[in-house]
C-alpha cells in the first residue's frame, strides 16, 4: 500500500513527473492554484493538493496540448462548473441523509 507524505519537496514532485524543478517552479507562479509551502530555508514543501492540481495542469499542457494560457482558461472553467454543481451537491447530500434514515427505520 503506497503511504501518502503530508510534504513533498520540490526534487521529488519534479521526478513524480519527470520534468525539471524549473518548470514546476515556473508553473506555480503561472498558476495560482499552486501554493506550496515553504521551510525557513525557503524550500517548497508541496502538499498532496499541490500534486493533485499539478497532475491536472501537466495533463492539460503536456498530455493534451494546453498553452499555459488555454490551461488557465480550462481550470476557470472547471472552477466555475464545480461551484455551479455546489447547490445540487448539497440536495444530493440531503436526500442521501434522508434515504439512510429511511433504511435505518426498516
Amino acid at each position: 500500500m503506497e503511504s501518502k507524505k503530508l510534504f513533498y519537496p520540490i526534487g521529488e514532485v519534479a521526478e513524480m513527473f519527470n520534468l525539471p524543478t524549473s518548470t514546476i517552479r515556473f508553473w506555480e507562479q503561472e498558476f495560482d492554484i499552486l501554493k506550496p509551502k515553504k521551510n525557513k530555508k525557503g524550500n517548497r514543501l508541496f502538499t498532496n493538493e499541490d500534486v493533485d492540481n499539478l497532475r491536472i495542469i501537466y495533463k492539460l499542457v503536456k498530455e493534451e496540448g494546453y498553452t499555459l494560457s488555454g490551461a488557465k482558461t480550462h481550470l476557470k472553467e472547471m472552477k466555475k462548473n464545480v461551484s455551479d454543481n455546489e447547490p445540487i451537491k448539497k440536495q444530493l447530500l440531503h436526500i442521501r441523509k434522508q434515504l439512510e434514515e429511511l433504511k435505518a427505520a426498516l
